[in-house]
């Protein structure tokens, strides 16, 4: 393949140098893009790193204000969750990382895009889905699929040796024996130790929150989170006084004091698309206050059925991003039609911090937008306007159906529990 160029996502890791090592010697020209999605790596070193290694060119591209505005922010919106868990942190990430591969790929005329994915997981098929969508002609290098590759790599330790003989600095920790990966809006740890579900994860493992039971504050703090069709607009700071404006400014502040208390750690075993469960620990302190802020307002702000049939949608859309079509025709289907119910999700909620957990305390419609919350209508002092007698045919109506059945097949058995 001598000439060709291949594009590599590239991290500076372990596995991204040996894969860019292997590539060279299959003779290929390689431009490694590293993107910068929020993580807190030297990027100047890891460039160094790749030039060393032999690289013909390193692109460090800056993607955060992307990544924010553009998929988290819509996620936020949506209030994407897998599992009722998973805030899809990683998943988010693949897309806007696509993206900034493709548009590299096509300045240099790249036909190959190789990444460093394991066979067993997600991330494969998102690269790839998002690739095809944006570059159909591409074709795709995965080394961990690669038959001679994974003969002649098994795993870390034949990396390490394989690094180690050619010259690669090998920067794996015997202390962390797990793999992480990062970016603003979240950290997730799988692997290792790990992989054992019933082994608790390290202390020293999490990075973006403290201990909640032990560092955090145990003074509450509140902040104000505005929306406006169903984004973030603004977040009070009403202890320091200030407001953030900005995406990356809001979700940078969140993180920050989300972190200091403990916020959005999960441990949890998931389903994975390739048809595995992992089991995966992630920090999501700032998406994590963002979403409750979020979800109550949206209950709050939607008629009931609009919002069951949104939460439908939610569902779908959520599966559609962890399985990696976010650029495809079902998801751009939902994300329309949740956004048109999203229209009327408008107002602020104070969100009260405390160890290790955050909720929302107040709320209020925007002055500008209306409110289906009719105080004088829910009171409980004055009948405002509902006349409860009505609620006697409202009852019987819905009981036909239960005395039908009471007919046909005879009363409801309670089962008595024996001793």
């Amino acid at each position: 393949m001598t000439g060709e160029t291949v594009i590599l996502a590239y991290s500076g890791g372990l596995d991204t140098s040996c894969i860019l090592k292997w590539l060279l010697d299959q003779q290929y020209n390689v431009i490694c893009v590293l993107a910068d999605v929020g993580q807190k790596e030297d990027f100047a070193a890891a460039e160094k790193k790749a030039l060393n290694i032999g690289a013909n060119k390193v692109i460090v591209v800056d993607a955060k204000q992307s990544f924010v505005e553009d998929y988290i922010w819509p996620a936020i919106q949506m209030g994407l969750i897998y599992e009722e868990r998973y805030l899809l942190g990683t998943s988010l990430a693949r897309p806007c990382i696509s993206v900034a591969l493709m548009e590299v790929a096509r300045r240099y005329d790249a036909k190959y895009l190789a990444h460093g994915a394991t066979g067993k997981g997600n991330d494969q098929v998102r690269f790839e889905l998002c690739a095809y969508a944006l570059k159909p002609d591409l074709k795709i290098i995965a080394p961990w699929r690669d038959v001679e590759f994974c003969r002649r790599f098994q795993g870390r330790q034949d990396l390490i040796a394989y690094a180690q003989a050619n010259g690669i600095e090998v920067s794996a920790k015997p202390s962390t024996p797990w793999s992480t990966d990062a970016n603003i809006l979240h950290i997730s740890y799988e692997s290792g130790v790990l992989e054992d579900p019933n082994t608790v994860a390290p202390a020293s493992l999490y990075e973006m929150t403290v201990d909640p039971l032990v560092q955090a504050p145990r003074q509450p703090v509140r902040v104000v989170i505005h929306f406006e069709h169903g984004l973030p607009t603004i977040v009070e700071d009403l202890s320091g006084k200030r407001d953030y404006r900005t995406p990356l400014e809001m979700l940078k502040f969140l993180n920050d004091v989300g972190g200091s208390y403990g916020i959005g750690r999960i441990d949890i075993v998931e389903n994975r698309y390739v048809g595995l469960k992992s089991r995966g620990v992630y920090e999501t302190p700032g998406g994590t206050i963002l979403y409750t802020a979020h979800q109550d307002l949206e209950v709050f702000a939607l008629d009931r059925e609009v919002l069951r049939t949104k939460q439908v949608l939610r569902d779908r859309m959520t599966d559609y991003v962890y399985n990696g079509f976010w650029f495809s025709p079902e998801a751009i289907y939902a994300q329309r039609c949740i956004e048109l119910a999203e229209q009327k999700v408008n107002g602020q909620v104070t969100i009260e911090l405390a160890p290790g957990y955050c909720r929302a305390i107040a709320r209020k419609a925007s002055e500008a937008g209306g409110s289906l919350y009719n105080e004088q209508l829910v009171s409980m002092d004055v009948h405002g306007g509902y006349v409860p007698q009505d609620a006697g045919g409202f009852i019987a109506i819905n009981a036909v159906r239960i005395r039908e059945h009471v007919r046909a097949f005879g009363p409801y058995e309670v089962a008595k529990q024996t001793k």
